[in-house]
């Protein structure tokens, strides 16, 4: 077997490209992984090498190979033209944002949007003089009536967070490059093996590496890949930010990507069974899962998506507030924690009432989120079957 990448990696299957993208055992002594690369001086040979900065990796802020091997693997699994990391998923929604904007400028934002996103546009983009407009997530291509003159971006991000609406990420882009707006999307929950966000249309694709790239709930990470006509201004605003991803995280991150779609594959089954089981309950209204026919944009998730994955959400039939406080209490597998994408399970409450404006949320029961790890599914139920009872008991004593 040679130590060096195998040409045209694009002739193999996913699973097989994710193996052996971004590593050159020839180029670390014969060994598997590239190692962990710290430091900020890198040393030049002569004063005419420094002044022409003549070094593969000028500076600390530039790369290393541990970086590199990792923008290296993440552009051949999305098809991009170039790939940066950032320190954490919301740096690279910073990041991504601040290359295609300027002071003046309009932006459309996906009204389901993770709410730290929406946060920044409220806060930072607007102090910038960057004015954001807030759309419904199934507005597909009829966004085009929305479009200003100086419209320069539309962020998408599908399923949205916490509501699970899919977007017609195809219709919105034709319609925003028709105006010679750039498409942005958060494809987090996904992931480039569900969706090719490139393929369908998007600019510039947002990934939290935290998540599923990691799979040990141990590390922070974002990944912004660009197509041509945005990486150019990706990487000079990045390299500007000098917005750097720790190597150990760089490194973590590397080493889950090689078992990223075996874990997904499993997140996506073990999600989808407890999901109909849960629809089974008296206590559940509705199931948001993209893969249900009664979710928002179900009909362009089949289109369009090769997979779900272990994140959904739930709506419970009407109880008081301290009724879901004590189903999620007293749970012993499900850590309540924001985060998701690692091996273990994790449950949130989440109520958007207070700051959808495109779109109200208006559901008629108390939402919940879920991400399915990689526990029994047995004692996951039985857990649930518990926090029902406790539930029901609360919600009888309240009445």
């Amino acid at each position: 077997m040679a130590n060096t990448p195998p040409d045209k990696p694009e002739r193999f299957g996913p699973r097989t490209r994710l193996v052996h993208a971004g590593r050159n055992p020839s180029d670390q002594h014969g060994f598997v992984n590239t190692p962990i690369y710290r430091g900020s001086t890198v040393l030049y040979p002569t004063t005419d090498d420094f002044l022409h900065r003549r070094a593969r990796f000028p500076y600390g802020t530039k790369g290393s190979p541990t970086i590199e091997a990792l923008e290296t693997a993440w552009t051949q699994l999305t098809g991009a033209a170039g790939t940066v990391l950032a320190p954490s998923g919301l740096a690279a929604v910073t990041v991504a944002l601040m290359s295609c904007l300027k002071a003046g400028d309009h932006l459309l934002v996906t009204d389901s949007v993770y709410r730290p996103t929406r946060q920044f546009c409220d806060s930072v983009l607007q102090a910038f003089g960057i004015e954001t407009t807030y759309y419904d997530p199934l507005i597909g291509g009829d966004i085009a009536r929305l479009f200003r003159p100086n419209t320069a971006a539309v962020f998408t991000e599908s399923p949205g967070s916490q509501t699970f609406e899919v977007q017609d990420v195809p219709a919105i882009a034709e319609a925003a490059h028709r105006h010679g707006a750039v498409v942005l999307m958060d494809n987090t929950w996904a992931t480039p093996l569900f969706f090719k966000a490139h393929e369908h249309g998007v600019d510039l694709s947002i990934e939290a590496g935290t998540k599923y790239v990691s799979g040990g709930s141990d590390l922070l990470l974002g990944l912004v890949s660009a197509n041509e006509r945005c990486w150019p201004a990706l990487r000079r605003t990045f390299d500007a930010f000098a917005m750097c991803a720790g190597p150990e995280d760089v490194f973590l991150c590397l080493r889950g990507l090689r078992t990223m779609p075996l874990r997904l594959q499993e997140a996506e089954r073990q999600a989808l069974e407890l999901a109909r089981w849960l629809e089974t309950r008296p206590e559940v209204k509705r199931v948001l899962h993209p893969a249900f026919e009664s979710c928002p944009g179900h009909a362009v998730w089949k289109r369009d998506f090769k997979g779900s994955s272990g994140l959904f959400s739930i709506i419970l039939e009407p109880v008081p507030p301290q009724a879901v406080a004590a189903f999620i209490d007293g749970l012993e597998l499900f850590g309540i924690g924001a985060s998701w994408g690692g091996f273990e399970s994790l449950i949130t409450p989440f109520d958007c009432t207070g700051y959808r404006t495109a779109a109200p949320w208006n559901p008629g029961g108390p939402g919940v989120r879920l991400q399915i790890g990689l526990e029994d599914l047995a004692d996951l139920r039985a857990d649930l079957e518990a926090g029902f009872a406790r539930l029901r008991r609360e919600a009888a004593r309240a009445a």
